[in-house]
């Protein structure tokens, strides 16, 4: 079960990976997490990522795709896995065919306004990092964190223009691999405008029906 999750931010990608991780076992692999881990572990290629994302750079594609085909070479990703933030550029899809040919590509999808409330209604803890929602899980007071007391916070990236913006380059940057995977028959489109307990059954069942008997 080798699948692509393709979702602009705040469509709740990572939730839904994780209940596809739990149910079948595969791994949830971003490649934010995998910079951060090379990073952490201080080797090599940590120390070539590391020199772009210091410079504010986009990391290069073939750097990207040597931390990638390096993570699907380990043993947990043998039964399959879930690729979140790869491919994010036309030469990225067409090398992932060469060593990693996804099975499935789950296109998220949700209405602007949808996205822009989840995400401007996002409150962080400016101490401990905890993350609320004012109207889907709003702290016991407001502006403070229930955890540690600490005052809550809106980010930069979750202010309405910004993720407007952002939803304009993510729309921009996707559309050339979207429409890559929907000419090969592999992109299903999922309504992710619901909160994730509607969402995630909506997810399951597919991969169900494409990968019968697969446990």
């Amino acid at each position: 079960m080798k699948l692509v999750f393709i979702g602009p931010p705040g469509v709740g990608k990572g939730t839904y990976a994780q209940a596809v991780r739990e149910k079948y076992g595969i791994p949830h692999i971003s490649t934010g997490d995998i910079f951060r881990e090379e990073i952490k572990k201080g080797s090599e290629l940590g120390a070539r990522v590391k020199e772009y994302m210091d410079r504010g750079l986009l990391v290069p594609d073939d750097l990207v795709i040597e931390v990638v085909k390096r993570r699907l070479q380990e043993e947990d990703c043998k039964r399959g896995f879930i690729l979140d933030g790869f491919p994010r550029t036309l030469p990225q899809a067409l090398t992932l065919e060469e060593f990693a040919r996804p099975d499935l590509v789950l296109n998220f999808v949700a209405r602007e306004e949808v996205i822009i409330e989840r995400l401007s209604g996002r409150r962080v803890c400016s101490v401990c990092g905890a993350i609320y929602h004012v109207k889907y899980m709003p702290p016991k007071v407001p502006g403070v964190c229930d955890k540690c007391g600490g005052a809550l916070i809106v980010r930069r990236d979750d202010q309405p223009e910004v993720v407007k913006e952002r939803l304009r380059v993510f729309r921009e940057q996707f559309a050339p691999i979207i429409q890559f995977y929907e000419e090969r028959d592999r992109l299903v489109t999922v309504d992710a405008s619901e909160q994730a307990p509607v969402v995630i059954p909506r997810v399951l069942e597919i991969l169900e029906k494409r990968f019968k008997g697969v446990q």
